[in-house]
């Protein structure tokens, strides 16, 4: 399982012109589910998620400098943010033959769909506000960045 995990202020998804998913500030997370991949995964990149250390105490130019000089100390749950989570398949894109990407290592669908829900009841589980897009839909997804802060996540690369 594969996310691009970013810190935003705000974010939204939108399919067919219709708001299908909006939070304040909080992590917009674009998750891949690859064919291999199984409840461990979920596991994994969810606890990460949780309790990635990248917000400061407040949001605010004097937190800022803290987090310039290291003082990312704070999870998405300690500051009561919220989660957009949005299933983006093209994460497993394969690029090293040719200019068209291959997707053969992205999980069929329905492995996807359940890993992708999983994953998602995983997070609220923890008490987390989470907002979603439309599984196997043209999404547009909006964003402000926070910072930027983008961190990528594999749950296949635990060392």
């Amino acid at each position: 399982m594969k996310a691009v995990v970013q810190r935003v202020r705000t974010a939204r998804v939108t399919v067919l012109g219709k708001v299908v998913g909006e939070i304040g500030s909080g992590l917009l997370v674009f998750l891949g589910v690859g064919r291999s991949d199984d409840s461990s995964d979920v596991n994994y990149i969810a606890k990460k998620v949780s309790t990635l250390r990248v917000f400061g105490e407040a949001s605010s130019k004097a937190s800022l400098v803290k987090i310039r000089q290291g003082h990312m100390d704070r999870s998405v749950i300690e500051v009561k943010g919220e989660v957009l989570v949005v299933s983006q398949f093209t994460l497993y894109g394969d690029c090293h033959k040719g200019r068209r990407p291959s997707f053969v290592n992205a999980a069929p669908p329905d492995l996807a769909k359940s890993l992708y829900l999983e994953f998602i009841e995983w997070l609220r589980a923890e008490g987390l506000s989470v907002e979603t897009g439309v599984f196997q839909e043209d999404m547009d997804v909006q964003l402000v960045n926070d910072g930027p802060v983008t961190i990528l996540l594999d749950s296949k690369r635990l060392s």
